[in-house]
């Protein structure tokens, strides 16, 4: 039989603080497989999530098919907009929710990881990060900063990672991240640069697959996922009609489930997937293969 072993495999995921989003059904997919999981969440969001998983109140959602929990041998602070920690203004560093974790940046978690795991302690790093603190602004009504803000942590954070975290991945590594069908097609209403961001981002998927496999042998994939209703993905405001139209006109007329993203995933980061790098995977139920979006009638 055929199957996806991660067994002996560490993964890092990036961009987790909750139980409803894609960082978190493909942390569950890769442990479901056999590989052992650490998580980056963002510091402000990391004592909220902390607290979930010690109350127990996402021990549903941590349930995996051997009748374990999905357990997370660590569980770092990450602010993906910072390199390294003297790039974090003044107004970051005391803040009372980031002085608390200590050094938050990329560099400061590569720094723990090879602390608590040795020099090269990673096979799989997924980047599951995004953020535009306009998103619901039209493309013509979104500032500089606005724009800069969303390239920087939705795109150029792989870059970051890659940098940073390429050099302690063991032979056959595996980088995914999480993409979205604006960064090739116009979806009104994701505005903010969003857009701008994820054909960064598949754009830097592509250099970085050719740089880190001729450097370091690893295999770097983007998943173009369907919409979701996560809480992160309420930031975007029309998420639900999102996700209705998708279900309604999509090839396969359902609603994507987040543990299907999961599944590609750790199909990517698997032996299974080692011809496989530089791409861009579509798990949408094909809606991304439509020329047309309206219904057709039931030819005769």
């Amino acid at each position: 039989m055929l199957g996806i072993d991660l067994k002996g495999k560490r993964a890092l995921v990036a961009g987790v603080a909750d139980d409803a989003g894609f960082g978190f059904a493909i942390a569950k997919a890769l442990a479901e497989a056999g590989a052992s999981i650490c998580l980056g969440t963002w510091p402000p969001a990391l004592g909220i999530f902390e607290t979930l998983i010690r109350r127990g109140k996402i021990d549903d959602s941590r349930k995996l098919s051997s009748g374990g929990l999905l357990e997370f041998e660590k569980i770092y602070p990450l602010d993906a907009a910072y390199d390294t920690f003297d790039q974090a203004p003044e107004e970051i560093r005391n803040n009372k929710r980031y002085t608390e974790r200590g050094d938050f940046s990329i560099a400061g978690m590569v720094a723990k990881l090879t602390a608590d795991f040795g020099e090269k302690p990673l096979d799989i790093i997924v980047h599951s990060l995004a953020n535009g603190p306009e998103v619901k602004k039209p493309l013509l009504e979104t500032s500089r900063g606005g724009y800069l803000a969303a390239v920087s942590v939705s795109a150029y954070s792989l870059v970051g990672l890659v940098q940073r975290l390429g050099p302690l991945l063991r032979p056959g590594g595996s980088v995914v991240s999480l993409t979205y069908l604006a960064g090739e097609r116009t979806v009104p209403g994701y505005g903010g640069g969003m857009s701008s961001a994820k054909a960064a981002l598949e754009s830097d998927t592509r250099t970085l697959a050719y740089e880190a496999g001729r450097k370091w042998g690893a295999r770097v994939n983007t998943i173009s996922a369907g919409p979701l209703a996560s809480r992160a993905a309420s930031a975007i405001g029309m998420i639900q009609e999102m996700v209705q139209h998708y279900r309604e006109v999509s090839p396969l007329p359902e609603e994507l489930d987040a543990m299907e993203v999961g599944h590609a995933a750790a199909f990517l980061c698997s032996p299974l997937g080692s011809g496989i790098t530089g791409a861009t995977i579509h798990v949408d139920k094909g809606y991304s293969t439509l020329g047309r979006t309206s219904p057709f009638k039931n030819p005769k």
